[in-house]
């Protein structure tokens, strides 16, 4: 496994991010804290672009859990057929906005636990909503940022959740807030899967990457 960077090292590469975007933003489009958990909970398996496609039509009609039950199952599969596994992402997306109605007064909870019942919301899209739309620093551990972690040495870790823990046990706590932004941005453009782009990587003077393309 790649070494871990030192606490110099991860000030330097963070300070740089900083530096290059201070308040990083994810790309997915929602309007208030509903349709973010909604928006992430479809972005599993699918692309960013794909679901803001959907959602720009889903949104404007079904942007409370209220709203969206009266669209029903079969409205919402209308609206979000061209991204992956649809079926079943309607009915979770029905089951959540029911249970939020019934559990939660229609509001979205603020913890983890209470985030992580609602149906077909996992870990990572509880980390997400707590991190952007109640400025927590939990840390959503994507495949972008895993690689990232583990070929720089920032984050390594042997799965997502160790990839988590590396995140909060070593960056400084100053660059927590917006850490997991930076680092999935950084993987989804430059330290891309396949042939990464070392030679306009804004930290490669600190990546303990070994095979850097030029």
């Amino acid at each position: 496994m790649v070494r871990q960077l030192s606490y110099a090292e991860m000030q330097a590469v963070f300070a740089r991010f900083r530096a290059l975007e201070p308040e990083p933003k994810g790309e997915l489009e929602y309007t208030n804290a509903f349709t973010l958990l909604v928006a992430v909970a479809l972005s599993a398996q699918a692309t960013d672009i794909g679901v803001n496609k959907a959602t720009r039509r889903l949104f404007p009609v079904a942007d409370t859990p209220a709203k969206m039950l009266a669209l029903g199952e079969e409205g919402v599969i209308e609206h979000i057929r061209t991204i992956g596994l649809f079926r079943n992402k309607a009915k979770n997306v029905i089951r959540l906005s029911q249970m939020l109605i019934d559990e939660f007064g229609g509001e979205v909870p603020s913890s983890r636990a209470a985030l992580q019942r609602l149906p077909g919301v996992g870990r990572k899209t509880a980390n997400v909503v707590l991190n952007t739309w109640f400025g927590f620093p939990a840390q959503a551990v994507d495949t972008h940022i895993f690689r990232v972690g583990n070929r720089s040495g920032i984050c390594p870790g042997r799965d997502e959740l160790a990839v988590e823990r590396a995140i909060e046990d070593n960056i400084p706590v100053e660059f927590q807030r917006h850490a997991h932004h930076w680092l999935i941005l950084h993987g989804r453009y430059i330290c891309i899967a396949r042939k990464p782009k070392c030679g306009i990587c804004p930290i490669s003077d600190w990546c303990l990457f070994e095979e850097k393309t030029a």
